[in-house]
Formats: C-alpha cells, structure tokens, sequence
C-alpha cells in the first residue's frame, strides 16, 4: 500500500484511519503530528495556512479562526508561519502553539475563507486589538487595515457589544492610532514612537513632486506642513544596490527641496528617532 504518496495535505489521523487511507503502521512511518491527532508529511515544514487548518481539525471541526491566523486569512502580511494559531472554542484543550479562547462569537461576527470559519474582519480587529500586547496590536491592526479598509465604527460597536470583555479599554485607545500606510512592522512602531512622544501624526506614504511634476519619492511618514519626513530602512536598503543607488540619489534631492529627513535603521533606538524627529519639527516652526 502506497497511499503516503498521496496523502499531501494536513489531515486529522482519525478521518484517514477511519476511511481506510492509512495504516498506523505507514501513519508512524510517513507522517508527523502538528497537533494533536492532526499530521503532514515527514520532511515537510507546514506553512501558516497548513497550521491554520491543522488547529481547525483538532477542534474536530468546531473551532473558529481567530487573532492573528485569521488576520493572515484576510490578506494582512507580515505573519510568521510558526506564530500561535489562535481558536475560540469551549471544545478544544491548548497545546503548543495553538491559543484557545473560550468566548463569545456572534454569528455576524463569523465568516468563511478557504472553507475555514473566520472571525470577520471587524471581528478579527477587535481580537486583535485586546489581545496583544500594545506595541504589536498596534503592528497587526495597520497590516490588517493596509490589506483592506475595515470600519472602525464597526470595531467600536463591537466594544458596546461586548463592554466587559477584556482588553477593550486598549483597543479603544489604539483605534484612532491605526493607519493602513504602514509599509513594514518597523514603520507601525516608529509611528508609535512619535506619537507617544507627543509629535502630531504624521502622514504615511506621502508622494512628493518635483517642479515638472515628477514623482521623487514616497515617504515613508511625513510631516508635509513642516517638510519634515521620516523614512525606516529596513535591510534591502543596505544589500539591494539599486535601492542602495536609489537612496543615495533622491536623499540630497529631498534636501535640496527642503526636506529634513529623519532616517531610521534596525540598530536604532525608537525614542532617540522620536527625538530627532522633534528637534527637527521645532526647526522648522512647530509648537507642542
């Protein structure tokens, strides 16, 4: 019997036992759990999604993609493929790497993705939002707006839904903070950074022109009154050397148009950023 050879997909033991697909002989031979009684392939690692439905059929089925998972299943990006699965269920024991909430869900607060159940996008960001720590939250719910445009009217209706539920005194301080421009991670935090250093917001993704009209460069956040900007240069600015070129271009352009640009890298330190940031919006006239 050669059924591994099929058998490419995560899938609960019990099922494929049971339908007469594997022995437990070729089970243990071919094949590695990833939860309990759900397997893949040996030699395979399990992408994000493979884990995702691996959660899901531990449940037996009865579990809803919630938090993170269900932020990637809505398009948002930047999410590892080892990070926790998170479920609402009342069914389902937590094991490693899988997060079990036992809580309330609506059935308007439900959709399907990939023939998976899913906390809806709104659903997905008041999650989010109370769960994580501050700094991440504040991460997941830009890459979830940048993926796609939720209300947060509708984020702060669920709040009155669910007014005692844990976590949403933060979730209502960090809705107004949320801006889909964020481009990276590194960027939702160095926003934060000012902010919480109690420069205004900026703008994200701010295109500035030349003369003839000609587009110069997107900017990463700026403070367009003051033509401050802050930019976060993440690795492929220092290895890739068309960008490498790039920069050392339109940088001394910016400058001969007026503009101080803050630039940021992985090594620094957020609030030192802040600071430049605000020596150089003083600078140029702004008042606290």
């Amino acid at each position: 019997m050669d059924d591994h050879a099929v058998m490419g997909e995560v899938f609960s033991r019990r099922e494929a036992v049971a339908a007469g697909r594997l022995t437990e002989y070729e089970l243990k031979k071919w094949y590695r759990p990833i939860f309990r009684g759900v397997y893949v392939p040996k030699g395979i690692e399990p992408t994000l999604r493979d884990r995702t439905t691996g959660a899901w059929l531990s449940s037996n089925k009865q579990g809803v993609i919630a938090g993170v998972a269900a932020s990637a299943l809505h398009g948002a990006n930047w999410v590892p493929a080892d990070v926790p699965i998170e479920l609402v269920s009342r069914n389902v024991r937590r094991q490693r790497g899988l997060i079990v909430r036992n809580e309330t869900l609506a059935d308007d607060e439900i959709t399907r993705i990939a023939k998976l159940p899913v906390t809806t996008r709104v659903r997905t960001a008041f999650d989010l939002g109370r769960h994580l720590r501050r700094d991440e939250a504040l991460v997941r719910l830009d890459a979830l707006m940048r993926s796609m445009l939720f209300s947060t009217e509708d984020v702060l209706l669920l709040i009155k839904r669910y007014q005692r539920a844990r976590g949403v005194r933060q979730l209502r301080e960090l809705l107004p903070l949320v801006d889909g421009g964020a481009a990276s991670p590194q960027e939702s935090l160095l926003r934060l950074a000012f902010l919480d250093n109690g420069l205004p917001r900026p703008t994200t993704q701010h295109p500035v022109a030349d003369r003839r009209g000609y587009l110069v460069r997107i900017l990463d956040m700026a403070w367009e009154e003051f033509k401050v900007a802050a930019e976060y240069d993440g690795e492929q600015h220092q290895t890739d050397r068309y960008q490498y070129r790039k920069d050392a271009r339109v940088l001394p352009q910016l400058a001969r148009m007026g503009w101080i640009v803050v630039r940021a890298f992985k090594e620094d330190r957020r609030d030192e950023k802040a600071a430049e940031a605000r020596a150089a919006l003083l600078s140029r006239g702004w008042k606290p």
